[in-house]
């Protein structure tokens, strides 16, 4: 081979080289991404929900410690129309409205009372039921209005509307007034002639005297007890738990669902 051409297919040799070497990799084509999903539900929030399970038929407990009750049903009701689940825990009245300030409840469900005194310190739904104070005494007791227990020793639920009312009567520094931890242990003291009445939320005494006819207990209205309203309360400026609780009773009492729950514990309205 001359010289020459020798040259010649060494120069091409180098320059296929060169090519090679300079040649870009092409970047592999991405994968592809699934499409996210259209309109994907939101996470349901489940609300914790404190109630002194003690106050039947609005909230009591279970052999296998579940709470149940009118409170339960209309909450659990009006969670499923606005949106929301409820977990109930069974938290003693004495403290339970701290249990919102501390966040270890999003709402307290126990018969509780709307009052200006309450609003200070927490918020309320739309009230849900009409309550009013009734007077627990047995058979034979000649009391027959409220001022007849001026000089009578009177049993009521420590911080209760109840305990209110009781105080008006007697002052609130009387020593005839006997509180108690739940109203069924004022009751219970009423039987064993520990107290001559007892004062409580109409609920409360109507379902413990027609389900306790051994009990020898009758109820004494008075017509200078003011109507009351039970809401459920939430930790002060959660408007946005508050609001939910509200659209779900409207919903309920607009669809009949709160009527049906009302005849379940007290019969249908009249």
């Amino acid at each position: 081979m001359n010289s020459t051409r020798r040259l010649v297919l060494s120069a091409l040799a180098t320059s296929m080289l060169l090519v090679a070497c300079g040649k870009k990799e092409e970047a592999p084509a991405p994968a592809a991404q699934p499409a996210p999903a259209a309109n994907a539900p939101a996470a349901v929030k489940t609300y914790k929900v404190g109630s002194d399970a003690s106050y039947a038929p609005f909230e009591s407990e279970t052999a296998d410690k579940k709470v149940v009750g009118f409170d339960v049903d209309v909450l659990t009701a009006a969670g499923e129309k606005a949106g929301f689940k409820v977990e109930f825990i069974n938290t003693p009245w004495e403290g339970i409205f701290n249990t919102l300030g501390t966040g270890d409840r999003d709402i307290v469900a126990s018969a509780v009372t709307i009052t200006d005194e309450r609003k200070q310190t927490m918020d309320f739904s739309e009230p849900y039921f009409e309550a009013k104070q009734l007077i627990a005494v047995p058979e034979a007791s000649k009391v027959s209005k409220a001022d007849d227990l001026k000089d009578k020793k009177v049993g009521v639920q420590t911080g209760t509307t109840g305990d209110e009312v009781v105080q008006k009567i007697l002052g609130k520094t009387s020593p005839n007034i006997k509180r108690f931890e739940s109203t069924p242990l004022a009751i219970k003291e009423l039987q064993n002639g520990g107290v001559d009445a007892v004062v409580a939320d109409n609920g409360v005494v109507i379902n413990f005297v027609a389900n306790n006819p051994d009990a020898k207990l009758k109820i004494v209205e008075d017509a200078g007890f003011a109507k009351e309203y039970y809401g459920y309360a939430v930790k002060k400026g959660n408007t946005e738990v508050a609001n939910k609780v509200s659209e779900g009773i409207k919903a309920i009492k607009a669809d009949g669902t709160y009527d049906k729950i009302f005849a379940k514990y007290f019969g249908a309205k009249k």
